[in-house]
């Protein structure tokens, strides 16, 4: 397979930089795949034009999506990125492991979206009627629902690209899961 460097500032286009120094800014650092994205000159601008679109889903709610769908696609980079991100928000360890597992002990509600959201993924967008039914008894909308979808496409993007790229993780490694037991 082939090798793919992490661009630097100085190698993207000038678009490229000020989204760099943007997040330079913001983060305090451009993380390894947002970079990659600027292999592209459009890629990393329109991603994160996506990824920051308004959404009916909060932040603790985004970050279960996350967390289930980085876990279905086996994403060491998204995994690393969003336990960090879902221990910002207030989250435990375990809730995080739950919400990798598609459920949740303590939250009900989140429990649903988790689980809708790793059912979505592991059928490639064709959940059972149960599933569906399922997230909107919790008390989601039709309009979380459709949400919902767009973040699962926003983070299997992410999930693929380091798929494909497999540039160094930067942040803490996310634990691995227990192997489910026969």
């Amino acid at each position: 397979m082939a090798t793919f460097q992490i661009p630097t500032r100085e190698t993207v286009t000038e678009a490229n930089q000020q989204i760099f120094d943007n997040l330079e800014k913001g983060l305090g650092f451009v993380p390894n795949l947002y970079a990659t994205y600027a292999h592209s000159q459009n890629a990393l601008g329109n991603y994160l034009a996506l990824s920051g679109a308004k959404t009916s889903l909060n932040n603790k709610e985004k970050e279960v999506v996350n967390l289930a769908v980085s876990q279905v696609n086996d994403c060491s980079y998204c995994l690393a990125a969003h336990t960090a991100i879902g221990k910002m928000n207030g989250f435990t360890d375990e809730q995080i492991i739950e919400f990798r597992e598609g459920r949740s002990t303590s939250n009900d509600k989140l429990g649903a979206l988790a689980a809708f959201s790793r059912t979505v993924t592991e059928n490639r967008g064709k959940p059972t009627t149960e599933a569906v039914d399922a997230f909107l008894a919790a008390g989601y909308t039709r309009e979380n629902l459709v949400d919902t979808i767009v973040l699962i496409g926003d983070k299997t993007i992410s999930n693929y690209l380091h798929g494909v790229t497999q540039v160094a993780v930067d942040f803490p490694a996310a634990p691995e899961l227990a192997p489910a037991l026969a």
